[in-house]
């Protein structure tokens, strides 16, 4: 049997830091009121021209480097996005040309703040099917750049961010299973469709958000997802050692917790200093966690995003 092993991970956070005094500062909010209904502390901001391919590679380099990886044995890179440098090329091929993976296969994966573990799915088929040894998994995201920092309900939630993981095949345990999802009817609860169109811009380049709504499909769906694929693979939530969610709101992380019967002190937490970086979250939470020694080797890890579309899913793995 093969499976998909994580040999690295890496990350890269934005130097500028917006914390919630700065945004008192901006809008009609208070500290107080963003931590009570999001947990959120501060997030970080790219700097004026630092692009999504920028953090992207900053995480690919520190992944590749924490393990000394030669990094030609790499046959595949996914980079899961929704704010691509351009239309196109993709960033995963700008990643490519600026590591020097000249000829291999690289592509983006867009399903918004899931799209890093719908990318690890993607990941791992290549591998069990025997397309590739070797993939460079990396979620990126530079949301910054369609906040509308008018708007209290969304601008104190995100920031930006890149995280990224290394799978190699491997006869060891790694990924035990994916499960992943889309409902395409939730359009309008989150969603941001500014596009071009004939040489104009359409629709509304900002990211819109019904929070009630999010919150109620996130709570059930992660926790659906999360009962689904323990079952089906003969395992119980008491078993599973850590919990690494989507850090979108810590409300969301608590109740999905609850309702799994898994305790925080199991639950990899960092939107306090990270806010909501889509699908750079979870991958940047992993890769705290191992860097701080939390998650350990034989650890069995459950991996859950939820986003826009809606789109749910996640990856139950002995690291």
């Amino acid at each position: 049997m093969i499976y998909s092993k994580i040999i690295a991970t890496g990350s890269y956070l934005p130097q500028k830091v917006l914390t919630n005094a700065d945004l008192e500062k901006m809008v009609d909010t208070t500290d107080e009121w963003i931590v009570s209904r999001s947990g959120i502390k501060e997030r970080r901001i790219a700097a004026s021209g630092e692009k999504t391919s920028d953090m992207a590679y900053n995480a690919a380099l520190d992944a590749i480097n924490s393990v000394n990886l030669d990094r030609t044995c790499i046959d595949l890179i996914i980079v899961a996005t929704s704010s691509a440098d351009m239309i196109f090329p993709s960033t995963a091929c700008l990643l490519q040309a600026r590591l020097g993976l000249v000829h291999i296969p690289a592509f983006d994966l867009q399903a918004a703040c899931t799209g890093f573990v719908y990318a690890m799915a993607t990941a791992d088929s290549y591998i069990k099917s025997k397309m590739a040894k070797t993939v460079l998994v990396v979620g990126a995201d530079g949301v910054s750049r369609f906040i509308d920092y008018t708007d209290r309900n969304t601008c104190v939630l995100f920031g930006d961010g890149a995280g990224a993981v290394i799978l190699q095949a491997s006869d060891e345990y790694g990924i035990i299973a994916n499960e992943i999802h889309a409902d395409g009817s939730g359009e309008k609860s989150l969603y941001s469709n500014g596009h071009i169109y004939n040489g104009k811009i359409c629709g509304i380049p900002y990211i819109k958000m019904d929070g009630q709504a999010v919150y109620k499909m996130a709570v059930k769906n992660l926790a659906t997802v999360a009962t689904n694929i323990l079952t089906k693979n003969g395992y119980s939530a008491n078993q599973v050692d850590w919990l690494v969610p989507h850090q979108a709101n810590l409300r969301i992380i608590e109740a999905t917790a609850q309702h799994l019967s898994i305790p925080m002190n199991k639950v990899v937490v960092t939107v306090d200093k990270h806010g909501n970086t889509s699908a750079a979250s979870v991958p940047l939470a992993l890769d705290c966690a191992i860097k701080d020694k939390r998650i350990k080797r034989g650890d069995l890890i459950m991996l859950e995003g939820v986003g826009a579309g809606f789109t749910w899913g996640a990856s139950l793995i002995r690291y």
